[in-house]
C-alpha cells in the first residue's frame, strides 16, 4: 500500500481525493505506542459494531449498511474489508474519508446455503490504528 501511495504522489497528481504521505502513519515504536503520532491519526467510529437481520428465509439476499464517522486528525482510508465466510460482500468508501465526515460500507448477506443462527465478521482495515475494526452481522436462516 505504502508503494501505491508513493506511485501516486510520485506522478504530481494534486488531487484532493488522493492521499499524501502524511496520511500513513504507525505510532508503534520498538518502545512501545508514540502518542504524539497516534493522536494525529484517522480514527473510526461506526454508529453500530454489530447488525441482527432477524429471522429470514433462505435465499433471501439482504442488504445493510453500516455508517461511521472519521473522528480523527487526518484522511481514512480504508484499505479491505474481509469477509468471514463467500455469504458476504461489501463495498467500502472508495475515496479518504476527512476528519469530521461520515462515511459509510454496505454490505449484502447471501442466505442460500446457510440454515439456522448464522454469523459472519468483517474485517475492516483502515489507516489507523488499530489498523482493523470487526463488524458482525447475524441471521436466523430458516427453511420455507
Amino acid at each position: 500500500m505504502l508503494a501505491f501511495c508513493f506511485l501516486l504522489l510520485s506522478c504530481g497528481n494534486n488531487n484532493s481525493g488522493v492521499l499524501s504521505v502524511s496520511d500513513i502513519k504507525n505510532p508503534a515504536t520498538p518502545d512501545g505506542i508514540d502518542k504524539r503520532q497516534q493522536a494525529n491519526m484517522p480514527e473510526i467510529e461506526f454508529d453500530n459494531l454489530s447488525y441482527h437481520f432477524g429471522k429470514v428465509i433462505r435465499g433471501e439476499q439482504l442488504s445493510y449498511t453500516f455508517h461511521f464517522k472519521n473522528v480523527g486528525k487526518s484522511s481514512l482510508l480504508i484499505s479491505n474489508i474481509e469477509a468471514s465466510c463467500g455469504c458476504t460482500t461489501s463495498i467500502p468508501p472508495q475515496a479518504p474519508v476527512k476528519p469530521g465526515e461520515e462515511g459509510k460500507i454496505s454490505i449484502t448477506f447471501d442466505s442460500k446455503n446457510k440454515s439456522g443462527e448464522v454469523t459472519s465478521y468483517l474485517v475492516v482495515t483502515a489507516n489507523t490504528y488499530p489498523a482493523q475494526t470487526m463488524l458482525t452481522i447475524h441471521a436466523n436462516v430458516v427453511t420455507p
